[in-house]
């Protein structure tokens, strides 16, 4: 796995063509996902030209905004998701995010994070991690860190979690251009990750893990996120079970 900044190539990001609201042609799909209050409306914005409001998605019509770019010749649909602390489909908001990474299966996953708030955040992207491993971790709101004196190791955290991570401030477009690379290198195949995954899973629960991902895998060879879906099933996830009745895993 090459950290994101030693994939830059420009020191600007000329390359970048906000495309607004035009999704109908496009090479790959990004999810943006991510905590409230992380600066992940800013990013989209910043992204696409659009004019996306900033704060969550209240009500029962939970719906997510689209937008695109394109970078390096490449174009890119992007779609943000609800913010959310979870993806434990315990609310409207969780289920359409957890619903979109799971069913939607984007070629990316940009996972943006409060550098100031960075081990709260972390448990959404790890929850991600176990469904997909295209994933890019944006650290955001780095020049609010950098005035309470947080200090962040990008390289440690990359090494850990084996994925890139990009240190951004999206208002004033630090760090957007190491991310275009990182998101554009990951899609296209350059980066290859190799994420963490949770390892304090008692034995009995983790044969039982195993045993029902065979099982999966038998019905569904393709299937990337097996083990995560197999951890949902035992833990009686409605919206799994339902989703594996209706043939819509593969």
């Amino acid at each position: 796995m090459t950290n994101a900044c030693s994939t830059c190539k420009y020191n600007t990001a000329s390359d970048l063509k906000k495309m607004g609201e035009q999704t109908a042609s496009f090479d790959y799909t990004i999810a943006l996902a991510g905590n409230p209050n992380t600066g992940k409306s800013t990013v989209f914005n910043t992204l696409t030209g659009l004019r996306q409001h900033t704060g969550n998605w209240p009500g029962k019509t939970v719906t997510t905004a689209q937008g695109s770019f394109s970078f390096l010749d490449k174009k890119f649909k992007l779609v943000d998701l609800p913010g959310t602390y979870s993806l434990l489909s315990t609310s409207e908001d969780e289920e359409v995010a957890r619903d979109f990474i799971l069913f939607g299966k984007p070629d990316v996953t940009i996972v943006v994070v409060d550098a100031s708030r960075l081990e709260r955040n972390l448990n959404l992207a790890l929850q991600i991690l176990e469904i997909t491993n295209k994933v890019v971790l944006c650290v955001n709101l780095m020049d609010e860190a950098k005035r309470h004196n947080i200090e962040i190791d990008d390289r440690t955290l990359a090494r850990d979690l084996g994925i890139p991570v990009v240190m951004t401030s999206a208002r004033s477009n630090e760090g957007i251009t190491e991310l275009l690379h990182a998101v554009h290198d990951l899609a296209i195949g350059e980066i290859v990750t190799k994420p963490y995954h949770f390892q304090d899973i008692p034995r009995t629960t983790n044969k039982a893990i195993e045993k029902l991902n065979d099982e999966l895998l038998k019905l569904y060879p393709q299937l990337a996120n097996s083990r995560w879906i197999a951890m949902r099933l035992l833990e009686g996830d409605e919206s799994i079970i339902k989703a594996l009745k209706e043939g819509r895993l593969h």
